[in-house]
């Protein structure tokens, strides 16, 4: 891996063809994760932070990242859990280009494919060969027949599927999983239906966890939504987590996901 300092991050950026005066340097987890991310493209915010927090992974596992984008979730689940081989797939070249510059800045572990998420592997050494214990995904949110595309390009790709639907996506993903290993995305909350159905059958023990940006009764818009490949333990709907509370400040719980880089639980409590 290439460790890139402050001092060298222009040089890291020229030589993936990146204009510095097209990037921001931004933070994550407390200032844990440094990111640089296009001023005017996709911008990682909460979702990633949170998709990366709720992967049960460990020490030395195999974790890929489909989706890869700029690198935030891969990086954030990077600088909970060390000692982690992270693939990340990226189809967008700007995006990958940023995650090469990111996992530098990280020192991590953080192999970049440029492809699509539905490629075949181009042999037996493609980093994608070896199966996976853990899959995370932010994928894009909006079916292409939905959307109006954003014009810039990095934000289309973030947001709007191309050539690949969600039950294809998360099909990609499944297959490159160890048996019992853990598939988790974060999605709209409208977009559950297509979740759950693509996961039942070669997934279960589904565990649902609805997110609120705040309690106003108001239904949830994302939900995180985790799977164990092979197995057959029933779907859990578990409690909603709640953003933020009074004066839009963020819960104990997720301001210990945001900025102390905790881990987010989707175990259901004993029932009674």
């Amino acid at each position: 891996m290439t460790v890139i300092t402050a001092f060298g991050l222009d040089e890291a950026l020229a030589r993936q063809g990146i204009d510095p005066a097209t990037v921001s340097l931004d933070h994550l987890l407390g200032r844990r994760v440094r990111l640089v991310q296009f001023i005017d493209g996709y911008r990682a915010a909460v979702d990633p932070v949170l998709l990366a927090a709720a992967v049960p992974a460990e020490p030395g596992q195999r974790v890929l990242d489909l989706g890869l984008g700029a690198g935030a979730a891969s990086l954030c689940l990077a600088a909970r859990v060390p000692g982690l081989a992270l693939v990340g797939v990226e189809r967008h070249g700007g995006a990958a280009a940023l995650a090469r510059v990111n996992a530098g800045l990280a020192g991590a572990a953080l192999t970049v494919v440029e492809t699509d998420v539905g490629a075949r592997l181009s042999g037996a050494e493609d980093p994608r060969a070896q199966p996976f214990d853990h899959v995370l995904t932010n994928p894009p949110f909006l079916e292409d027949i939905r959307a109006a595309p954003p014009p810039d390009p990095g934000r289309r790709a973030a947001h709007v599927e191309d050539g690949i639907g969600l039950d294809a996506w998360i099909a990609a993903g499944l297959k490159r999983l160890k048996p019992g290993g853990s598939f988790t995305i974060v999605m709209r909350a409208d977009r559950l239906a297509g979740i759950l159905t693509a996961l039942t059958g070669p997934a279960g023990d589904i565990r649902v966890l609805p997110v609120h940006t705040v309690d106003d009764g108001r239904p949830a818009k994302r939900v995180i939504v985790q799977a164990r490949k092979g197995r057959r333990a029933p779907l859990t709907l578990l409690a909603p987590l709640v953003l933020a509370g009074e004066g839009r400040n963020w819960t104990p719980t997720v301001r210990a996901v945001l900025e102390e880089a905790a881990a987010l639980s989707l175990d259901a409590p004993p029932r009674r």
